[in-house]
This record gives structure tokens, sequence and C-alpha cells, in this order.
């Protein structure tokens, strides 16, 4: 986890240092609309929007690993259950002594 967010500390400084070095303002077009705004503001929405676009492709696997991790965790439950049960069962018997045959 902690080399995860190094990697994107680094991302994201690279990302920064790249925008405040292309200060110039642009024309921005999409369809029909059209704007002026900062080449900063592009560049931080576009990235912005690759991270949401990257957690939103994760969600599934994310969910997926959950439902597994309670079901696994349900299933030890249940197998430490039968554990106990079975040494209650086997610690109730008496064993029979074996030097008394005749």
């Amino acid at each position: 986890m902690k080399a995860v967010l190094i990697v994107l500390v680094v991302l994201l400084a690279l990302v920064a240092a790249f925008a405040v070095q292309n200060p110039g303002v642009i024309v921005v077009r999409f369809l029909t609309f059209s704007g002026y705004t900062s080449l900063l503001v592009v560049i931080v929405a576009s990235f912005a929007a690759g991270v949401l676009s990257v957690g939103l492709a994760g969600l599934p696997g994310f969910f997926r690993r959950r439902s597994e991790a309670a079901a696994a965790a349900k299933r030890i439950r249940e197998l430490e259950a039968e554990i106990g049960n079975l040494k209650k069962t086997v610690a109730g018997t008496t064993p029979s002594p074996k030097g008394n045959a005749q």
C-alpha cells in the first residue's frame, strides 16, 4: 500500500510540475461548445478524469473480493463451530479400560 501511495504522489507531483510550467490560455472545444481556459485547468481536469475512471473500473473487483472474503469468513466460523462440536463429542465419551478382559 505504501508503494502505491508513493507512486501516486510522484505522479501527482509530475502532473503539477507540468501544469505549472505550461500556464498558457487555450481554446477548448467540445461538440458545439467552446471556451477559453487555462492549460492548467485542462491538465488537472484530465488527470482527475483519468483517476476517477480507473477508480470506477476497479469497483467491480473490489466488491467481488469483499463478497468472497465475507463468504470465506462465514465458512471459517462454520468450520470452527464444527470443530468445537467434535471436541465436545470426543470429550464426552469415556474410553473403555483395555486391561479388564476376561
